[in-house]
Protein backbone atom coordinates (compact mmCIF):
# COMPACT_ATOMS: atom_id res chain seq x y z
CA UNK A 1 0.00 0.00 0.00
CA UNK A 2 1.28 3.49 -0.89
CA UNK A 3 0.05 6.95 0.05
CA UNK A 4 -1.27 7.47 -3.48
CA UNK A 5 -3.49 4.39 -3.13
CA UNK A 6 -5.23 5.49 0.07
CA UNK A 7 -8.94 6.20 0.21
CA UNK A 8 -10.11 9.79 0.58
CA UNK A 9 -11.87 11.28 3.58
CA UNK A 10 -15.15 11.21 1.63
CA UNK A 11 -14.60 7.52 0.94
CA UNK A 12 -14.28 6.95 4.68
CA UNK A 13 -17.58 8.73 5.39
CA UNK A 14 -19.32 6.61 2.75
CA UNK A 15 -17.85 3.39 4.13
CA UNK A 16 -18.71 3.95 7.80
CA UNK A 17 -22.23 2.70 8.48
CA UNK A 18 -22.09 2.64 12.27
CA UNK A 19 -22.00 5.61 14.62
CA UNK A 20 -18.82 7.59 14.02
CA UNK A 21 -16.65 9.70 16.30
CA UNK A 22 -13.77 12.11 15.68
CA UNK A 23 -10.38 12.33 17.37
CA UNK A 24 -8.10 15.17 16.28
CA UNK A 25 -4.66 16.33 17.34
CA UNK A 26 -2.27 19.14 16.51
CA UNK A 27 -2.61 18.52 12.77
CA UNK A 28 -6.13 19.96 13.02
CA UNK A 29 -4.77 23.32 14.21
CA UNK A 30 -1.71 23.21 11.95
CA UNK A 31 -3.98 22.79 8.94
CA UNK A 32 -5.53 26.13 9.97
CA UNK A 33 -2.17 27.89 10.41
CA UNK A 34 1.11 25.98 10.79
CA UNK A 35 2.98 29.23 11.51
CA UNK A 36 1.09 29.53 14.78
CA UNK A 37 0.37 26.01 15.94
CA UNK A 38 3.44 23.97 15.02
CA UNK A 39 5.96 22.84 17.63
CA UNK A 40 8.57 24.92 15.80
CA UNK A 41 6.50 28.08 16.19
CA UNK A 42 5.93 27.43 19.89
CA UNK A 43 9.55 26.53 20.64
CA UNK A 44 10.86 29.53 18.66
CA UNK A 45 8.62 31.81 20.72
CA UNK A 46 9.86 30.27 23.97
CA UNK A 47 13.52 30.55 22.94
CA UNK A 48 13.03 34.25 22.17
CA UNK A 49 11.78 34.89 25.71
CA UNK A 50 15.37 34.55 26.86
CA UNK A 51 14.98 32.09 29.74
CA UNK A 52 18.57 30.71 29.89
CA UNK A 53 17.58 27.35 31.36
CA UNK A 54 14.93 26.69 28.73
CA UNK A 55 17.23 27.86 25.94
CA UNK A 56 19.96 25.47 27.13
CA UNK A 57 17.46 22.61 27.20
CA UNK A 58 16.50 23.11 23.56
CA UNK A 59 20.17 23.38 22.58
CA UNK A 60 21.45 20.35 24.53
CA UNK A 61 18.60 18.01 23.63
CA UNK A 62 18.58 19.27 20.03
CA UNK A 63 14.81 18.98 19.61
CA UNK A 64 11.77 21.21 19.51
CA UNK A 65 9.43 18.42 20.56
CA UNK A 66 8.07 19.27 24.00
CA UNK A 67 7.08 15.68 24.71
CA UNK A 68 10.67 14.52 24.18
CA UNK A 69 12.02 17.25 26.46
CA UNK A 70 9.47 16.55 29.20
CA UNK A 71 10.30 12.84 28.98
CA UNK A 72 14.03 13.56 29.24
CA UNK A 73 13.43 15.69 32.34
CA UNK A 74 11.44 12.86 33.91
CA UNK A 75 14.29 10.49 33.13
CA UNK A 76 16.83 12.88 34.67
CA UNK A 77 14.71 13.03 37.82
CA UNK A 78 14.67 9.25 38.16
CA UNK A 79 18.42 8.93 37.59
CA UNK A 80 19.29 11.78 39.95
CA UNK A 81 17.02 10.35 42.63
CA UNK A 82 18.94 7.06 42.52
CA UNK A 83 22.54 8.14 42.01
CA UNK A 84 22.98 11.70 43.20
CA UNK A 85 24.01 12.53 46.73
CA UNK A 86 22.60 16.01 46.25
CA UNK A 87 18.86 15.56 46.76
CA UNK A 88 18.17 19.15 45.71
CA UNK A 89 18.94 18.20 42.08
CA UNK A 90 15.58 16.46 41.66
CA UNK A 91 13.77 19.55 42.90
CA UNK A 92 15.78 21.75 40.53
CA UNK A 93 14.81 19.53 37.59
CA UNK A 94 11.17 19.67 38.64
CA UNK A 95 11.37 23.46 38.72
CA UNK A 96 12.73 23.51 35.16
CA UNK A 97 9.98 21.10 34.07
CA UNK A 98 7.35 23.41 35.56
CA UNK A 99 8.99 26.41 33.88
CA UNK A 100 8.82 24.65 30.52
CA UNK A 101 5.14 23.76 31.01
CA UNK A 102 4.27 27.36 31.90
CA UNK A 103 6.34 28.62 28.96
CA UNK A 104 4.33 26.37 26.65
CA UNK A 105 1.08 27.78 28.02
CA UNK A 106 2.41 31.32 27.56
CA UNK A 107 3.46 30.53 23.98
CA UNK A 108 0.06 29.13 23.06
CA UNK A 109 -1.82 32.13 24.41
CA UNK A 110 0.57 34.71 22.93
CA UNK A 111 0.68 33.19 19.45
CA UNK A 112 -3.04 32.44 19.38
CA UNK A 113 -5.31 34.60 17.18
CA UNK A 114 -6.70 37.41 19.31
CA UNK A 115 -10.40 36.62 18.95
CA UNK A 116 -12.93 34.55 17.06
CA UNK A 117 -13.47 37.13 14.30
CA UNK A 118 -9.82 36.88 13.25
CA UNK A 119 -10.92 33.61 11.66
CA UNK A 120 -12.33 34.18 8.14
CA UNK A 121 -16.03 33.39 7.80
CA UNK A 122 -15.46 30.82 5.04
CA UNK A 123 -13.03 28.87 7.22
CA UNK A 124 -15.37 28.98 10.20
CA UNK A 125 -18.30 27.66 8.16
CA UNK A 126 -16.19 24.94 6.56
CA UNK A 127 -14.89 23.68 9.89
CA UNK A 128 -18.39 23.73 11.35
CA UNK A 129 -19.59 21.48 8.53
CA UNK A 130 -16.69 19.13 9.24
CA UNK A 131 -17.54 18.90 12.98
CA UNK A 132 -21.27 18.59 12.35
CA UNK A 133 -20.65 15.34 10.47
CA UNK A 134 -20.12 13.91 13.97
CA UNK A 135 -22.05 16.14 16.38
CA UNK A 136 -25.08 16.16 14.10
CA UNK A 137 -25.18 12.37 13.99
CA UNK A 138 -24.94 11.52 17.72
CA UNK A 139 -21.16 11.20 17.55
CA UNK A 140 -18.49 12.48 19.90
CA UNK A 141 -15.59 14.84 19.18
CA UNK A 142 -12.31 14.33 21.08
CA UNK A 143 -9.46 16.83 20.98
CA UNK A 144 -5.93 16.68 22.38
CA UNK A 145 -5.31 20.34 21.46
CA UNK A 146 -5.03 23.30 23.81
CA UNK A 147 -6.26 26.08 21.52
CA UNK A 148 -9.65 27.73 21.05
CA UNK A 149 -10.25 26.92 17.37
CA UNK A 150 -13.01 24.26 17.72
CA UNK A 151 -14.70 26.21 20.53
CA UNK A 152 -14.67 29.38 18.43
CA UNK A 153 -16.09 27.61 15.37
CA UNK A 154 -18.96 26.04 17.29
CA UNK A 155 -19.85 29.22 19.19
CA UNK A 156 -19.68 31.43 16.11
CA UNK A 157 -21.98 29.10 14.19
CA UNK A 158 -24.41 28.73 17.11
CA UNK A 159 -24.04 24.93 17.22
CA UNK A 160 -26.70 24.06 19.79
CA UNK A 161 -25.84 20.36 19.57
CA UNK A 162 -22.26 21.02 20.77
CA UNK A 163 -22.22 20.28 24.51
CA UNK A 164 -19.00 20.51 26.50
CA UNK A 165 -20.58 19.68 29.86
CA UNK A 166 -20.44 23.20 31.34
CA UNK A 167 -23.36 25.17 32.71
CA UNK A 168 -24.37 27.64 35.41
CA UNK A 169 -25.72 26.89 38.87
CA UNK A 170 -28.45 29.08 40.34
CA UNK A 171 -27.00 31.00 43.30
CA UNK A 172 -30.13 32.88 44.36
CA UNK A 173 -32.02 31.19 47.20
CA UNK A 174 -35.50 30.54 45.83
CA UNK A 175 -36.41 27.88 48.38
CA UNK A 176 -37.48 30.45 50.98
CA UNK A 177 -40.63 31.23 49.02
CA UNK A 178 -39.70 34.87 48.48
CA UNK A 179 -40.44 35.95 44.93
CA UNK A 180 -37.38 36.97 42.93
CA UNK A 181 -37.84 38.47 39.45
CA UNK A 182 -36.18 36.48 36.69
CA UNK A 183 -33.88 39.35 35.80
CA UNK A 184 -32.59 39.47 39.40
CA UNK A 185 -31.63 35.81 39.66
CA UNK A 186 -27.89 35.26 40.15
CA UNK A 187 -25.98 32.45 38.48
CA UNK A 188 -22.50 31.03 38.95
CA UNK A 189 -19.62 31.02 36.52
CA UNK A 190 -19.61 28.21 33.97
CA UNK A 191 -19.03 24.99 35.93
CA UNK A 192 -18.40 21.54 34.54
CA UNK A 193 -20.74 18.71 35.49
CA UNK A 194 -24.18 20.18 35.04
CA UNK A 195 -24.53 18.81 31.52
CA UNK A 196 -21.94 16.04 31.47
CA UNK A 197 -24.57 13.38 30.74
CA UNK A 198 -25.28 15.08 27.40
CA UNK A 199 -21.63 15.98 26.73
CA UNK A 200 -20.28 15.25 23.25
CA UNK A 201 -17.13 17.38 23.11
CA UNK A 202 -14.10 16.27 25.12
CA UNK A 203 -10.75 17.97 25.61
CA UNK A 204 -8.60 14.97 26.52
CA UNK A 205 -5.54 17.02 27.46
CA UNK A 206 -7.29 20.17 28.65
CA UNK A 207 -7.58 23.49 26.82
CA UNK A 208 -6.94 27.21 27.33
CA UNK A 209 -10.29 28.30 28.87
CA UNK A 210 -10.73 25.37 31.31
CA UNK A 211 -9.36 25.78 34.84
CA UNK A 212 -9.32 23.61 37.97
CA UNK A 213 -9.82 25.82 41.03
CA UNK A 214 -9.18 22.95 43.44
CA UNK A 215 -12.86 22.16 43.96
CA UNK A 216 -14.64 22.97 40.71
CA UNK A 217 -13.75 22.77 37.04
CA UNK A 218 -14.67 26.15 35.57
CA UNK A 219 -14.59 27.63 32.08
CA UNK A 220 -13.48 31.17 31.37
CA UNK A 221 -15.82 33.11 29.09
CA UNK A 222 -16.38 36.33 27.21
CA UNK A 223 -17.76 39.35 28.99
CA UNK A 224 -19.08 42.68 27.73
CA UNK A 225 -15.64 44.28 27.90
CA UNK A 226 -13.15 41.55 27.03
CA UNK A 227 -12.62 38.80 24.52
CA UNK A 228 -12.25 35.27 25.87
CA UNK A 229 -8.49 35.11 25.29
CA UNK A 230 -8.00 38.39 27.19
CA UNK A 231 -9.71 36.89 30.23
CA UNK A 232 -7.65 33.71 29.93
CA UNK A 233 -4.49 35.81 29.78
CA UNK A 234 -5.54 37.72 32.90
CA UNK A 235 -5.94 34.49 34.85
CA UNK A 236 -2.56 33.19 33.66
CA UNK A 237 -0.91 36.50 34.55
CA UNK A 238 -2.41 35.97 38.01
CA UNK A 239 -0.62 32.58 38.18
CA UNK A 240 -3.83 30.63 37.55
CA UNK A 241 -3.09 28.08 34.86
CA UNK A 242 -5.51 26.20 32.60
CA UNK A 243 -5.73 22.42 32.59
CA UNK A 244 -2.87 21.29 30.31
CA UNK A 245 -1.48 17.75 30.05
CA UNK A 246 2.17 18.36 29.17
CA UNK A 247 3.82 15.22 30.58
CA UNK A 248 6.32 13.31 28.46
CA UNK A 249 5.27 9.71 27.90
CA UNK A 250 1.84 8.11 27.77
CA UNK A 251 2.10 6.72 31.29
CA UNK A 252 2.81 10.15 32.77
CA UNK A 253 0.03 11.71 30.72
CA UNK A 254 -2.42 9.10 31.95
CA UNK A 255 -1.33 9.74 35.54
CA UNK A 256 -2.04 13.44 35.08
CA UNK A 257 -5.41 12.63 33.52
CA UNK A 258 -6.42 10.33 36.37
CA UNK A 259 -5.71 13.04 38.95
CA UNK A 260 -8.27 15.41 37.45
CA UNK A 261 -11.98 14.60 37.46
CA UNK A 262 -12.75 16.40 34.19
CA UNK A 263 -9.90 14.74 32.29
CA UNK A 264 -10.74 11.35 33.77
CA UNK A 265 -14.33 11.66 32.59
CA UNK A 266 -13.20 12.58 29.05
CA UNK A 267 -10.77 9.66 28.95
CA UNK A 268 -13.43 7.25 30.18
CA UNK A 269 -15.78 8.43 27.43
CA UNK A 270 -13.13 7.72 24.79
CA UNK A 271 -12.69 4.28 26.37
CA UNK A 272 -16.39 3.55 25.87
CA UNK A 273 -17.17 4.73 22.35
CA UNK A 274 -19.07 2.47 19.97
CA UNK A 275 -18.97 2.15 16.19
CA UNK A 276 -16.03 3.74 14.36
CA UNK A 277 -13.40 6.33 15.23
CA UNK A 278 -11.98 8.66 12.58
CA UNK A 279 -8.77 10.52 13.41
CA UNK A 280 -7.25 13.62 11.87
CA UNK A 281 -3.88 15.20 12.63
CA UNK A 282 -3.08 12.69 15.35
CA UNK A 283 -0.01 10.58 14.64
CA UNK A 284 -0.13 8.00 17.45
CA UNK A 285 3.50 8.64 18.35
CA UNK A 286 5.63 7.17 21.11
CA UNK A 287 3.97 9.49 23.62
CA UNK A 288 0.38 8.58 22.77
CA UNK A 289 0.20 5.07 24.22
CA UNK A 290 -2.53 6.14 26.64
CA UNK A 291 -4.77 7.03 23.68
CA UNK A 292 -4.18 3.64 22.05
CA UNK A 293 -4.97 2.02 25.42
CA UNK A 294 -8.31 3.87 25.60
CA UNK A 295 -9.16 2.81 22.05
CA UNK A 296 -8.36 -0.81 22.88
CA UNK A 297 -10.54 -0.69 25.98
CA UNK A 298 -13.40 0.54 23.78
CA UNK A 299 -13.01 -2.49 21.48
CA UNK A 300 -14.03 -4.75 24.39
CA UNK A 301 -11.65 -7.26 22.88
CA UNK A 302 -12.88 -10.83 23.05
CA UNK A 303 -16.44 -9.87 23.97
CA UNK A 304 -19.14 -10.95 21.51
CA UNK A 305 -21.27 -7.81 21.64
CA UNK A 306 -22.33 -5.19 19.10
CA UNK A 307 -21.96 -2.19 21.41
CA UNK A 308 -18.23 -1.62 21.03
CA UNK A 309 -15.62 0.07 18.86
CA UNK A 310 -15.13 -1.87 15.65
CA UNK A 311 -12.75 0.17 13.53
CA UNK A 312 -10.35 3.13 13.45
CA UNK A 313 -9.68 5.22 10.35
CA UNK A 314 -6.39 7.09 10.74
CA UNK A 315 -5.61 10.15 8.62
CA UNK A 316 -2.06 10.32 7.26
CA UNK A 317 -0.35 13.09 5.31
CA UNK A 318 2.61 11.32 3.70
CA UNK A 319 4.29 8.01 2.92
CA UNK A 320 6.29 8.33 6.15
CA UNK A 321 3.08 8.76 8.13
CA UNK A 322 1.61 5.73 6.41
CA UNK A 323 4.70 3.65 7.12
CA UNK A 324 4.48 4.55 10.82
CA UNK A 325 0.81 3.55 11.07
CA UNK A 326 1.44 0.26 9.31
CA UNK A 327 4.29 -0.43 11.73
CA UNK A 328 2.12 0.11 14.82
CA UNK A 329 -1.09 -1.38 13.40
CA UNK A 330 -0.75 -4.49 15.58
CA UNK A 331 -0.98 -2.36 18.73
CA UNK A 332 -4.67 -1.84 18.01
CA UNK A 333 -7.27 -4.49 18.88
CA UNK A 334 -9.63 -3.44 16.11
CA UNK A 335 -9.43 -2.96 12.35
CA UNK A 336 -7.17 -0.05 11.34
CA UNK A 337 -7.57 1.67 7.98
CA UNK A 338 -5.35 4.61 6.94
CA UNK A 339 -6.80 7.31 4.68
CA UNK A 340 -5.45 10.38 2.90
CA UNK A 341 -5.88 13.21 5.41
CA UNK A 342 -5.02 15.81 2.77
CA UNK A 343 -8.45 15.20 1.23
CA UNK A 344 -10.28 16.34 4.38
CA UNK A 345 -10.70 20.02 3.52
CA UNK A 346 -11.52 21.20 7.04
CA UNK A 347 -10.70 24.87 6.64
CA UNK A 348 -11.75 25.53 3.04
CA UNK A 349 -8.09 26.05 2.18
Amino acid sequence: MTFAELMTYEDVLKRVKRKKHLLFGNGFSMSYDKDIFSYNALSNFIEKTGDPLITQLFEKLNTKNFEVIMQQLDNFCEIADIFSQDKTIVEKIKVVSEQLKNSLIDAVKELHPEHVFKMPEAQSLSCDRFLQEYLGNDGYVFSTNYDLLPYWVLMRNHAKNAIDGFGRDLLTDIESGTYVPKEDLEYSELRWGKHKDEQNIYYLHGTLPIFDDGILIVKEEYDTEHYLLENVKSKIDNKEYPIFVTAGNGKEKLSHIMHNKYLTFCYDQLSNIEGSLITFGFNFGDYDTHIIDAINIATKHGMKIKEKLWSVYIGVFSDDDLKHILEIEKKFKCKVTPYNARTANIWNS
